[in-house]
């Protein structure tokens, strides 16, 4: 059994969500409390880490990995991976909608225990992008979202390995930035690999934020308070 088995449901090769698994994957796994991740959300989509999951699981771990987020996946939505070009893999729906795009090259690791870790620990890092990086980040550039509609949009990540074989891996954050275009935001994250305490490999991670308005010290500080109160809320959930 693999740790992922709990958050996808597999059927004639394709897999899908439901509610439940993909909020469970969101608080359990990724430490990622967002609303739209919550099994009665209106506008309730997969988060995109689970995904990125189910295609490294999939896949193997490469050395050199791009991968472009094109679509959000509701629950219930059935995704194979096409294969037919070489070095890349997308994910469809039966519609051949796509939701998300990668390339890769170099020469794979299948390692289970290596796979499941550089997952936990990629997604957790993802996860924690708010409000541990992007609310110091709308503050240096005096913007913010809108709390009421909040939109941050997971573009594409990319990483960049000296080798795939990279037991005992960790992540570790190495900077921030963001380009402020009227309304929008584009912001780039980056990290590292760290294995035995050496770095052993880089990677970044892209985001758009919509909806930018002036910021509001006290209201970001209460986004932050529900945030954190949600949290607490729903952490055994």
């Amino acid at each position: 059994m693999n740790f992922l088995d709990p958050y996808t449901s597999w059927s004639d090769g394709k897999v899908s969500f439901t509610r439940s698994q993909a909020s469970r994957f969101a608080k359990q796994v990724a430490d990622d409390f967002n609303p739209i991740h919550d099994v009665d959300a209106k506008r309730f989509c997969v988060p995109g880490d689970l995904l990125f999951a189910v295609l490294i699981r999939h896949l193997g771990l490469y050395p050199k990995m791009n991968f472009t987020f094109a679509g959000m996946v509701s629950d219930g939505v059935a995704i194979h991976f096409d294969e037919t070009t070489p070095g890349e893999i997308v994910l469809l729906d039966d519609r051949e909608k796509e939701y998300l795009r990668a390339d890769f090259s170099g020469e794979p690791n299948r390692e289970d225990a290596v796979i499941s870790q550089v997952i936990r620990n990629y997604v957790r890092f993802s996860g924690h992008n708010f409000p541990h990086v992007l609310e110091p980040l709308m503050a240096e550039h005096h913007v913010m979202i809108n709390i009421d509609r909040p939109l941050v949009i997971y573009e594409s990540m990319s990483l960049s390995l000296d080798h795939a074989n990279i037991p005992d891996t960790e992540i570790e954050h190495t900077g921030a930035s963001m380009v402020v275009d009227g309304k929008r935001g584009n912001v780039s994250l980056t990290f590292r690999f760290l294995s035995g305490g050496e770095v052993v490999g880089t990677g970044e991670k892209k985001m758009v934020l919509s909806g930018l308005r002036e910021y509001n010290a006290d209201v970001m500080h209460q986004m932050v308070e529900k945030y954190d109160q949600r949290k607490r809320d729903q952490i055994d959930l």
